[in-house]
Order: C-alpha cells, then sequence, then structure tokens
C-alpha cells in the first residue's frame, strides 16, 4: 500500500520542483536590450540628362568585294609564249598592261595570206572593169542602137569580183585583228584573284585563264532590317532615275588587323533589288575609293577582298533627343530618375534607337533630370537612394 502511495507522490514531487526551477531561472535571467537597425540606404551612380542633337548610326557588317570582276579568255588559239610576271595570284597590274601573249607566227603568216587574196581580188577586179568596158564599145558598134543586157556588158561579172575584193580585204582585216589578239592586255588597274595558265601552255578560245578584279573601289554587301531605314537616306532605285553614287549617306568601315584597329571612309551608292526573303532584310552597297591605297597612314593595310569588316551609316539629325548608357534602360523602356528628395521614380520612355554602347530617348527625359545609372535588383518606387560622389571610396550598389 505505502509502495503504491509513492509510486504517486514522487513524480508529482519530481514535477513540482522542476516547476519551482524554471521559474527561478526566468526570473533571475538578465534583460536583453534591443536596439533599431539603421535603414540602408543604396549608393547609386547617376548623370544628369542633356537634351542635344545628336546624329543616329546604323550599324551592320559584312565581307569586303570587288566591284568589278573579269575571267581572262582568249579569243583565238595558240601556244603561251610570254607570261607578265605580274599574273600570279594576288598580283598587281596596270591598266595596259600585256598580261599574256600567244605566239604570233601563225597569225602573222595568216596576214601574208590574206594580203595576197587582196592582191588577186584586185587583179581580177581591174581585169572585169577592162573586159566589161570592151564589151560596152563593141555593143555599142554592133548592137544597131538596141540596149544589150548586164550579163553581155558584164556587170554582174563586175559586181562579183567587187564582192570578192570586199571580202578579201575583211579576211585581211580580221587576220591583222588575230594577230593583235596574240597580245591579252589589262583592261583596267586590278589584281589578279586566281591564275590557271604558263608559258608552253596551249590554250583555246573561250577557256578561263584567270580571274581579275579592278582595284580603284571595294564593295561590301550589308543587311539592313526594316527598322533602321527609318533613320538613314537610303537611295532607293526607282526606274527612270539617274544613277547617283554620291547620293547616298556615309559610312565609317572598320575592321581589326595584326591586333589593331583600322578604318576607311566609304559611302553607300545603292540597294540591291530584292528583300531577302529568309532574313526580311534590304541589302545596301558600301563602296570605299581606292581600298588598296596608303593614304595618309603608311601603316594604313589594304582593304582587301575577302576581310570582314563592321559598318557604321551616318543617318539622319535628331533635335532635343537624350543618350544614355545602355545600362541606365530597364525592361519595358523605363528609366529610374532620382528626384531632388533622393528618391527613386520609374519614367517611361521612348527609344528612337538602340545602339551597342547608348540608347538615344526621344522622349520621357527632360533636360536636367537625374537618371540612375546603378542596376537595382530590388527597387521601388520612392525608395531613397544616396547619390555616389566621384571621390567617394564607398561602394557602389550596382
Amino acid at each position: 500500500m505505502i509502495r503504491n502511495i509513492l509510486r504517486v507522490i514522487i513524480p508529482i514531487l519530481l514535477l513540482g520542483l522542476g516547476i519551482l526551477a524554471i521559474r527561478y531561472f526566468l526570473s533571475t535571467r538578465p534583460q536583453v536590450e534591443t536596439t533599431e537597425q539603421p535603414q540602408l540606404v543604396p549608393v547609386v551612380r547617376t548623370m544628369t540628362a542633356e537634351e542635344e542633337n545628336i546624329r543616329l548610326t546604323v550599324f551592320s557588317q559584312g565581307t569586303v568585294g570587288p566591284r568589278t570582276v573579269t575571267a581572262l579568255v582568249p579569243e583565238i588559239a595558240g601556244r603561251v609564249v610570254y607570261v607578265s610576271p605580274s599574273l600570279v595570284n594576288g598580283g598587281f597590274f596596270e591598266e595596259g598592261e600585256v598580261l599574256l601573249r600567244i605566239d604570233p607566227y601563225d597569225y602573222r603568216l595568216a596576214i601574208s595570206q590574206a594580203e595576197s587574196a587582196v592582191a588577186q581580188a584586185r587583179l581580177a577586179l581591174e581585169q572585169e572593169r577592162a573586159e566589161a568596158l570592151v564589151a560596152r564599145q563593141e555593143w555599142e558598134e554592133l548592137g544597131k542602137g538596141e540596149p544589150a543586157s548586164p550579163l553581155v556588158l558584164r556587170e554582174p561579172q563586175t559586181a562579183f569580183a567587187e564582192a570578192s575584193l570586199e571580202s578579201a580585204i575583211a579576211a585581211l582585216e580580221m587576220a591583222r585583228r588575230n594577230l593583235e589578239k596574240t597580245e591579252i592586255a589589262a583592261p583596267y588597274d586590278g589584281r589578279v584573284r586566281e591564275k590557271s595558265v604558263d608559258i608552253g601552255q596551249y590554250i583555246s578560245p573561250g577557256v578561263s585563264l584567270a580571274q581579275l578584279y579592278a582595284v580603284d573601289f571595294a564593295e561590301v554587301r550589308i543587311p539592313l532590317p526594316d527598322a533602321d531605314l527609318a533613320y538613314i537616306d537610303i537611295p532607293l532605285n526607282y526606274r527612270g532615275d539617274d544613277y547617283d553614287e554620291k547620293a547616298g549617306p556615309k559610312v565609317k568601315v572598320r575592321t581589326k588587323f595584326a591586333g589593331r584597329e583600322f578604318s576607311w571612309d566609304g559611302r553607300v551608292v545603292r540597294t540591291e533589288g530584292e528583300i531577302d526573303p529568309a532574313t526580311r532584310m534590304l541589302y545596301a552597297v558600301v563602296q570605299v575609293e581606292d581600298p588598296y591605297g596608303r593614304g595618309r597612314n603608311p601603316e594604313k593595310p589594304p582593304l582587301a577582298v575577302g576581310m570582314f569588316v563592321e559598318t557604321e551609316i551616318l543617318g539622319n539629325w535628331v533635335s532635343g533627343a537624350v543618350s544614355l548608357p545602355r545600362s541606365a534602360v530597364r525592361e519595358d523602356d523605363v528609366v529610374l530618375l532620382v528626384d531632388d528628395d533622393s528618391r527613386l521614380e520609374f519614367r517611361e520612355v521612348e527609344i528612337l534607337k538602340s545602339e551597342p554602347e547608348r540608347v538615344i530617348i526621344g522622349d520621357g527625359i527632360k533636360d536636367g533630370e537625374v537618371v540612375c545609372l546603378s542596376n537595382l535588383d530590388a527597387v521601388v518606387e520612392g525608395m531613397e537612394v544616396r547619390i555616389a560622389e566621384e571621390d567617394s571610396g564607398g561602394e557602389d550598389a550596382s
């Protein structure tokens, strides 16, 4: 009986002692002092918007190609006896320079034969004229006043002799022209792209011996999206219009060569007749004058065919526009402004043109307003910020 009572009383006593201990520790614990954490104000970079007259530019890229390409094709057959030192892959040549010479021996013989044929035909014509004169005199003496037939007066024979002489003279002229064709001269100042002939080779008419291209101009074919056409005055070609190569906008052509960047001045001279059905792009052609000339910079490389280049087309002027870095514009064409109380303001703007390094704003920002350039992750309307000083050593919130 006593054992059962102890089993009940002992747990109750232990529970009571535990409660008393907890109350004691709670009443004697030290008081914790609470302090308010200061609100963190992000530091941002800013710039002051300035309205100005800005020239829009359109960027594109393409590969340099020649304006004029020619296949060097002989008009006569023969064995090659001379090849110009300039007629090598990459070689330069001048207009009128003899690039190739075919053995002229057979063609000189053809001239001698043609000259002999001319002399024979001229002799035959003189004989026919003399016989026709004799026939007319005889008929006048014996014809008793009756008209003579053309055959009796040898008129057809004389006409045949005259035609034979003209044919012989034409053959002589052709033989002389063929002799001239034994020398193939350059049609313009140019460069050799590819050569496929050499001394001793027998060539036939119509077979391509080399590929040449002119070096007076180089051309770059560049694609232009429809949206960019509003910023530049592209020369659209209409039927019946006079073609003016200097009417198009100016272009800066840039490329990197041997670790350095070089540029050339060019101009859009024409647009192609069709829009690419795959990309919906209109292709324009940029022309650069004297691409292989040194110009004022002796270290400047030539604008060689095959170079990949970037182009910057100078477009129309826009007044009262604001230029901002691309980082200043957020999604949905929104810009963060900082008001006089150093608080953020969301402003929706009208973007005229996005370029690789900047964005041209046409409307939405006034002259003198402060634009936030820092990329803030969490931002709300009216949030307070602190503008970073140029000489401040503090960290930017971006």
